[in-house]
């Protein structure tokens, strides 16, 4: 099945079966699959759950536990980073046993049971071990979820089905601060009633992906022994030998400058909770709104999902990814400025939305363009633990930065690296700027 998100009409093209088994669409329709939108659902539970409790980890660390900032950058570096412990693995043992659905689910199913430590833990030690847990979830999930999403989807449309299934992971990060505002509104000091909350949104979401979602596999099953392979009537094991695995093709060739890019640029992403915290500091407004921060940068990467998956789709992945950041660098502006209104507030998380629409799942969609069928996983896994490791060394050195120095200071200094950065990565990325043909998916560039 596939949802229509536009009504073009063109010629038809000759039918032709997708990895999931259906017939295409009209070729020039904008569709995504019905997995793709199942695996969206499922997201959106889970960005329900999570985003409820890192909307107000800051908060829970800094005012009830009590700890620096330090700790802080510590432990959001470690939200940020630590699954790219397990990423490559997730994604490389996604594409050697073509289940990509069950290793996802191991994934989701590990961060659920992190929830339930969240329950009872009260100290710096337990907080950073039920991070960790949740996290290694979240790096086993996600390359194979974004392989599934590839192979549900066609080679020409698949910024699309990523930023059709970011916008459904996006409502629920929207959701899940505003859930938590609302139970911090009735229940003061309510941190543990979110904790309960986060742990049951993250259960319904295993629950859907185990029952419905299925696993898109790219290999067909093997034939029976002995059953005949050619027409003369020769009869033979016509079982399909496994494809060679080619790590070249993840840390090689065009791979290569995409990985490098994604590093360059990572390492100058400060987590949104620094964001949140300086703008907290300089309109001094009640914490009781600070959820509401992670609402509004949400909604924001909720209305550019789309339009800016469909741009990469037409002007190159690439070139949407690069120039993504300078949305990031203009939130980073106006969290300085000298600007106490309420409009310079919602500008900066306009800003932050926009940049994670023009890079999260844009990065995926280049990956997979860069990569082979039988590398997808792997490759889509590379590129995010190089951000996952690169936004954890930024979260850790901007919490001591601060610490030095000051939040205002420590925004300017970013801010004036990430601009000496972005032209920098422009031309690193020069041969995919100037169109979204310019490698093949079916044989990478030397």
């Amino acid at each position: 099945m596939y949802i229509s998100l536009s009504n073009t009409p063109e010629p038809t093209e000759p039918a032709e079966e997708t990895p999931s088994g259906t017939r295409p669409p009209r070729r020039g329709i904008k569709t995504v699959s019905s997995t793709v939108i199942t695996l969206g659902i499922v997201s959106m539970l889970t960005d329900v759950s999570s985003e409820s409790v890192s909307a107000i980890l800051p908060l829970y660390i800094t005012g009830v536990l009590g700890l620096s900032t330090i700790a802080f950058g510590f432990l959001d570096g470690l939200y940020q980073g630590v699954s790219a412990l397990v990423r490559i693995a997730g994604g490389y043992v996604s594409d050697r046993s073509d289940r990509p659905k069950w290793v996802a689910f191991t994934g989701y199913a590990l961060a659920a049971v992190a929830r339930i430590g969240l329950l009872f833990a009260s100290g710096f030690a337990a907080i950073t071990a039920v991070v960790t847990a949740d996290r290694i979830g979240k790096g086993i999930r996600t390359a194979p979820r974004d392989a599934l999403i590839t192979a549900a989807s066609r080679p020409d449309n698949l910024g699309t089905s990523f930023g059709v299934h970011r916008t459904l992971d996006n409502i629920g990060a929207a959701i899940g601060p505003l859930l938590a505002f609302v139970i911090l509104l009735v229940v003061p000091d309510g941190f543990q009633v979110v904790f309960a909350a986060s742990l049951a949104c993250a259960l319904i979401g295993v629950a859907i992906l185990g029952i419905v979602v299925p696993n898109i596999r790219r290999r067909a099953p093997a034939p029976a022994h002995g059953e005949a392979a050619a027409a003369d009537g020769d009869a033979q094991d016509a079982a399909p030998r496994r494809p060679k695995f080619d790590w070249a093709v993840v840390w090689k060739g065009p791979m290569r400058r995409v990985l490098a890019a994604a590093g360059i640029l990572g390492i100058l992403t400060i987590g949104d909770g620094f964001i949140y915290l300086v703008l907290q500091s300089r309109s001094d407004f009640a914490a009781l709104w600070f959820p509401l921060l992670y609402v509004g940068t949400n909604l924001a990467f909720l209305a550019f999902a789309i339009p800016l998956g469909r741009l990469s789709d037409r002007v190159g992945r690439a070139k949407v990814f690069v120039f993504g950041h300078l949305s990031l660098l203009a939130a980073y502006v106006v969290a300085f400025l000298p600007v106490t209104d309420i409009a310079a507030t919602i500008l900066c998380l306009a800003f932050l939305g926009a940049f994670y629409a023009a890079t999260d799942g844009v990065l995926s969609a280049l990956a997979a363009q860069l990569t082979t069928e039988e590398t997808h996983g792997t490759g889509i896994a590379a590129a995010q633990t190089v951000v996952a490791i690169t936004r954890f060394i930024a979260a850790a050195g901007f919490g001591i930065l601060w610490y030095l120095i000051g939040p205002e200071f420590s925004m300017i200094i970013v801010a004036l690296l990430l601009a000496i950065a972005i032209p920098l990565v422009a031309l690193l990325l020069r041969p995919f700027l100037s169109s979204i043909k310019s490698v093949s998916t079916s044989q990478p560039a030397p």
